[in-house]
């Protein structure tokens, strides 16, 4: 069986195009005849996701961002909502995607489709672009009949995920900038400025300034040692990267994100708020909650959250409230185990998840701006203190000289 694109014109002479499915053009002709229309022009087509590869518009390379995802999910909620088949929705997104991976993503899943196969399987082959947590959501849409409902709340949760990494970036942009200036201008002072000065003060002798003695002996060891300095710096960057991404390495960064002075409350806010908003994704979705509660967990983003999150899933399998869970492992806010409570009584679960999730994110934000309002004189007047140590190191010796000579 081929694929033929047609351009045919019924009885009333409109125009239509499309593709139909037969074994060879004659029969092509022949099927779109049997509808009542004269076919004008008709040419085989290719098969399979490289042929949609080909049709495709012109697509971005690199790596896939989590706002492409984003915006994949978004139209497929939006076309899935206007009542297009699902195989249709697939071939759009297929030449919609911007994104390289996402394209050639949607038109394996289309293949699969056209199998047989449910969306929700054929897009958890990749799980590189599509984990687990959005794979079950929308095989619970699948099920109960509301898909597009289901993917909608998909899309309403990466869309949240993509403002919210939006905001911490543009938060951290001016400290991060005032922190690379500060690290230059320390770097440029010791490695080019300071030497240039050592020699006048060599011809001082011993009886230096202690300020300007430990500005020379810092300068004397970062020029003689800085390349064994910076291999070692590379090297151990390499190894931390690795370490960290062992399951030892990563409960060890995520429980110092937890415990970092004034940042980790925020983690812990932002950790919190994922859950909750994952966790009420998934219950509205139909997934069932002990399911529910796994996936929420592994996509907290945070070991230590995910491991205590166990414990959480072994009290709710014995029969206990996930109120009750949350309450006795001592680890959540007390805003959100009171409203998972309500929820559970209201049988409105999603909701309240949602209420505080919101509540947390607001709570992040104003964290996130405060902290940064704190750092950013911090930072300036690191530098400058750095600066004016520089300078008193170079003036005394100077004013030492004038006195000598006096």
């Amino acid at each position: 069986m081929a694929n033929f694109a047609y351009v045919a014109v019924d009885a009333a002479g409109k125009r239509k195009s499309g593709i139909v499915e037969a074994p060879d053009q004659k029969a092509a002709i022949s099927r779109v005849a049997a509808e009542g229309r004269f076919v004008i022009e008709i040419e085989a087509k290719a098969e399979g996701a490289a042929a949609r590869k080909e049709q495709a518009a012109p697509v971005r390379r690199g790596r896939t961002s989590k706002a492409d995802i984003a915006l994949f999910m978004r139209r497929l909620a939006d076309l899935s909502s206007a009542g297009l088949p699902l195989d249709r929705v697939l071939a759009i997104l297929s030449e919609q995607s911007e994104s390289t991976g996402l394209a050639l993503a949607a038109s394996e899943a289309l293949d699969e489709v056209k199998k047989g196969i449910p969306v929700s399987t054929a897009l958890s082959q990749h799980p590189r672009f599509f984990p687990e947590m959005y794979t079950q959501t929308l095989a619970s849409g699948e099920e109960s009949g509301q898909f597009p409902e289901a993917a909608e709340k998909l899309a309403d949760l990466l869309e949240n995920e993509v403002a919210r990494r939006s905001q911490i970036v543009s938060a951290l942009i001016y400290p991060g900038v005032l922190t690379a200036t500060a690290i230059f201008v320390v770097i440029f002072l010791l490695a080019f400025v300071v030497p240039r000065l050592s020699s006048v003060f060599e011809g001082l002798g011993d009886d230096l300034p202690l300020p300007t003695k430990v500005l020379l002996a810092t300068t004397g060891f970062l020029t003689a040692n800085g390349v064994y300095l910076g291999i070692g710096v590379v090297v151990a960057y390499v190894l931390a990267r690795g370490w960290m991404a062992t399951p030892a390495g990563k409960e060890a960064r995520d429980a110092a994100m937890l415990r970092l002075p004034g940042f980790g409350k925020i983690v812990t806010k932002a950790v919190v708020s994922r859950y909750a908003r994952v966790l009420g994704t998934l219950v509205q979705g139909g997934v069932p909650i002990l399911r529910a509660l796994d996936l929420a967990g592994l996509a907290a983003g945070n070991a230590i959250f995910a491991k205590r999150n166990v414990a959480i899933q072994d009290d709710v399998r014995s029969g206990a409230t996930v109120a009750s869970a949350m309450r006795d492992s001592g680890e959540f806010p007390p805003v959100l185990t009171h409203m998972v409570a309500i929820g559970e009584e209201t049988g409105d679960l999603p909701k309240m998840l949602g209420r505080v999730a919101d509540s947390l994110d607001f709570e992040v934000e104003q964290g996130l701006r405060r902290l940064t309002s704190l750092l950013e004189p911090v930072i300036v007047l690191a530098m400058g203190g750095f600066v004016a140590f520089v300078v008193l190191s170079v003036m005394l010796p100077i004013f030492q000289a004038q006195e000598l000579v006096k």
